[in-house]
């Protein structure tokens, strides 16, 4: 079960390969859409994942195995015919027909089927985890793909400006009150700002390939620009220790390992049983007896669980995979405090910082291009003055914006930490088990 839970995550969270050829995925969920929002992308994800639909069939058909463990095994019939008998003239034809109905010790079908349900539980709990980590993984690429879009829109509005720092000190120094030097330092800033433009296309089709590749369509088709809201909300933070409870209650890995522990006790209790006989209720006709009294018969065989080295070696296997998946539920449960508090700790450090940027380096950034554009202007100031200026409020501002993309992403995995949908989107009936 851990393997396979394995292979669907890696498959479903990095989803690098293209869909496969005669998929039925033709119709575009973004055909015409003017901005992409993250909760669309979330949900056409989940709609359009094949792994998650293989996780989903997983845990399908491991709800369809109780009621096949806890079941009586089928009566058998046997026939048979005395050979020499067939065609003899000095005998009757003789003949025996046997039924038989296997009935294993009481309590061992109860056991089978709490067996059983609690893998049905696990095969729930892998369909779950599946499910967060598509939705986690989607909405970490829609952020980082509405950074590269603000960083873009950063990129032409200094472009822009720059443009004008140009022009005007390309019209001083031909009036001889700029040497040369100035307007071809507002050149050699516009050039670098074109190459870093070109690496964050790059960056935009890469990211535009991951999601499409997530979403099992054409890895060439564009996604259209996101929406302007995605990297302004600034989560309230909730109390450490309440989520700390929370998570253990909600995170599907804890969820499967309890259903685990309760399979293992299952298996420890059938294995005690492994002591206590089977038995078969039976019954028969014997046409060969020469009384007629004598020719039906009904009876119980009992198998005799004598050899104990093979009952006591399964009881002992049976313990120790308990106390295995014990010690596994305690560590996964420290694990789970772990991430809740580190993932706790690095949203509150990602607020700071975005109060930060926008309350005292944005403003006194914007404050200093404003005097020197001024100064610059009035010949108060060179070209050199203006374009550090502009540098300084470049980094401020792409500085900001990688600070709410931060602070987006770490209120995801917070989210991801607690066990619950990412940005506190409504997923409950997107392909999760109930």
């Amino acid at each position: 079960m851990r393997e396979r839970l394995c292979r669907l995550l890696i498959a479903g969270a990095l989803a690098m390969a293209a869909p496969a050829a005669g998929d039925n995925l033709a119709e575009d969920p973004f055909a015409g859409a003017e901005r992409l929002e993250r909760e669309a992308l979330v949900r056409a994800v989940l709609a359009r994942n094949a792994d998650l639909e293989a996780a989903r069939q997983a845990w399908l058909a491991a709800r369809e195995r109780p009621a096949q463990a806890g079941a009586l095994e089928d009566p058998m019939v046997s026939y048979g015919v005395a050979l020499l008998s067939i065609g003899s003239a000095d005998v009757d034809f003789g003949h025996e027909l046997r039924l038989e109905q296997p009935l294993p010790y009481p309590g061992r079908r109860r056991l089978r089927r709490a067996q059983a349900e609690a893998e049905a539980g696990m095969a729930g709990a892998a369909l779950a985890e599946v499910h967060l980590e598509l939705a986690t993984t989607a909405t970490l690429l829609f952020e980082d793909y509405a950074l590269v879009h603000r960083a873009l829109a950063i990129n032409a509005d200094h472009r822009r400006l720059l443009e004008e720092v140009r022009e005007v000190a390309t019209a001083r120094y031909a009036a001889g009150l700029l040497s040369q030097q100035d307007p071809l330092l507002a050149e050699t800033e516009g050039v670098e700002l074109q190459v870093q433009e070109t690496e964050l296309e790059a960056e935009r089709a890469a990211l535009t390939a991951r999601m499409n590749a997530l979403l099992h369509r054409v890895s060439g088709l564009p996604l259209p620009p996101p929406a302007e809201s995605s990297l302004a909300a600034r989560p309230e933070l909730p109390d450490v220790a309440a989520l700390e409870e929370a998570a253990l209650a909600a995170r599907p890995e804890v969820k499967a390992r309890l259903a685990e522990l309760v399979a293992r006790r299952a298996a420890l209790e059938l294995a005690r049983l492994e002591r206590r006989p089977d038995f078969a209720l039976m019954g028969s006709y014997n046409s060969m007896w020469g009384d007629p009294e004598h020719r039906w018969m009904a009876g119980v065989t009992v198998n005799l669980p004598v050899w104990r080295r093979r009952t006591e070696a399964a009881r002992r296997e049976a313990e120790a995979r308990l106390a295995e998946v014990e010690a596994e539920r305690t560590h996964l449960e420290h694990e789970v405090r772990g991430e809740v508090r580190e993932a706790h700790a690095r949203l509150a450090a990602g607020v700071r910082a975005a109060i930060l940027y926008e309350s005292r380096l944005l403003p006194a950034a914007h404050d200093q291009v404003e005097a020197a554009r001024t100064g610059f202007t009035t010949g108060q100031a060179t070209a050199l003055a203006v374009l550090e200026a502009e540098r300084g409020l470049r980094r401020a501002e792409l500085g900001y914006a990688e600070a709410l993309a931060a602070l987006a992403r770490r209120r995801v995995e917070l989210d991801r930490a607690a066990g619950r949908p990412p940005g506190g989107l409504d997923l409950e009936a997107e392909g999760a088990a109930p």
